[in-house]
């Protein structure tokens, strides 16, 4: 009977002890989990890889909830484009909380998340689009971009007049600080109140808790050094200083003897931004072959003369600059501003400072084969001038005299002298003897 009792303490025991872990282990599949993305800093095509790696993260981790923690002052219009494709796309639904500032593509990205939370104080606005000197975009430009803040608006239900009068300085909203020539910014209290925040949050704590996600997992995204160094590389600002390094490197490094230091700098900065490119998701390894094949050219050509290999590696690596960037408008300007920065400092490094510096007594060639050093092309028969002679062959005009018991080459003054006539040496240009025919 005893044995019994024991026997079933041990099946009880053994049965609880399963049932405790199936609870476990389904509290722990119905956990929820929710995925936070910080956005911050310059908006730029590295930036739109890295979030877009991450939600493909978050859907593979099964999470429930996307939080974006935003807070930028804006940036490539692009990028930002980028982005807000891939949030469009995502069926997990995302939450965009204004950490304080949403500004210009910051705003963009914000209204295409499904929903938005600011922290007191936030703002959100000033969207208008502008080029890189700082001036305004053209009006395709404009259109495009007008179109594309009106349709974030209206796809999760606001009010896109707010939204123009972000992008737009002829849309007046005088009542919210939006009067003529002035681009809105919402601060969070109007963002509130107009429909285009769905409330305040302190921190994300109190988010989490107003979504009903306070038990939730939280798993956030880490930005490792290879994102960051490609977030700063593909940066429109970065691009031309790169450019114009490796540019500058290359040319000086061409007229100095052996690889050294300029040399070093080129290929570095060209790598940089190959390798920037290539973790941010915008260059694959055609652009690298398609480079490699470009210099292989440019230096066959310094073997080969002809010219064809010189055209076919500087197009190649053109090309694969355009190729790793994606962007034909900004790579051109990044180019040209390369080229003049690259030519400058080269006429200013030669001019300039070629005579002061001795590094550049390696890079220039000072000799000259003149007269002073004792070099001359050919030898002056200026003693000849006045010796008379005869001519050894009819001259018409040119032909053979002898002069001083010397066979020379002379030339008449444009008259036609028969051989065996006496002639007279009257000018002598460099290798040109003149003779002029004597009559008795």
């Amino acid at each position: 009977m005893r044995k019994k009792f024991y026997l079933f303490l041990i099946v009880f025991a053994f049965l609880l002890s399963f049932y405790q872990g199936y609870q476990a282990i389904a509290k722990a599949d119905s956990t929820k989990k929710v995925y936070v993305i910080k956005v911050e800093e310059t908006v730029e095509k590295g930036l739109s890889q890295y979030i877009k790696r991450n939600i493909s993260e978050a859907q593979t981790q099964k999470a429930d909830h996307i939080v974006l923690d935003i807070n930028t002052l804006g940036g490539a219009v692009d990028g930002a484009m980028e982005i807000a494709d891939t949030l469009r796309l995502t069926e997990i639904p995302i939450t965009a909380y204004i950490d304080r500032r949403a500004i210009s593509a910051g705003a963009y990205i914000a209204l295409n998340a499904d929903q938005i939370y600011m922290a007191p104080g936030g703002q959100m606005g000033s969207a208008a689009i502008i080029t890189g000197d700082g001036n305004a975009a053209d009006d395709k430009a404009q259109s495009l971009w007008l179109s594309e803040m009106k349709e974030s608006a209206e796809r999760n239900g606001r009010d896109p007049k707010f939204a123009l009068a972000m992008a737009d300085k002829d849309v007046d909203i005088p009542e919210y600080g939006a009067g003529e020539g002035d681009l809105l910014t919402l601060e969070t209290k109007q963002a509130v109140e107009v429909g285009y925040a769905e409330g305040t949050a302190a921190n994300l704590t109190d988010l989490f808790n107003q979504l009903n996600l306070q038990d939730a997992s939280v798993i956030e995204a880490e930005e490792s050094l290879a994102d960051k160094i490609a977030r700063f590389i593909t940066n429109p600002v970065v691009v031309p200083i790169l450019l114009s390094i490796g540019s500058l490197g290359l040319v000086v490094e061409l007229y100095s003897p052996g690889f050294g230091i300029p040399g070093f700098m080129g290929i570095s900065a060209l790598l940089l931004f190959f390798y920037g490119h290539m973790v941010a998701g915008l260059a694959g390894m055609e652009a690298i072959i398609l480079f490699i094949l470009g210099v292989i050219f440019i230096v066959a050509e310094l073997f080969v003369p002809g010219g064809i290999l010189g055209i076919l590696g500087f197009g190649s690596v053109i090309g694969s600059l355009y190729i790793a960037s994606g962007d034909f408008v900004h790579m051109t300007i990044s180019l040209l501003i390369s080229f003049a920065v690259a030519t400058t400092a080269s006429i200013l490094l030669v001019k300039v400072f070629g005579k002061r510096m001795n590094i550049f007594k390696k890079l220039i060639l000072r000799d000259s084969t003149n007269t002073e050093s004792g070099y001359v092309s050919n030898v002056s028969r200026r003693e000849l001038v006045g010796s008379e002679g005869v001519a050894l062959t009819t001259l018409r005009p040119s032909g053979t005299a002898i002069i001083n018991e010397e066979r020379l080459d002379v030339v008449t003054e444009g008259g036609y002298i028969t051989k065996g006539n006496k002639v007279k040496v009257v000018k002598v240009e460099g290798s040109r003897i003149v003779v002029r025919e004597l009559i008795d």
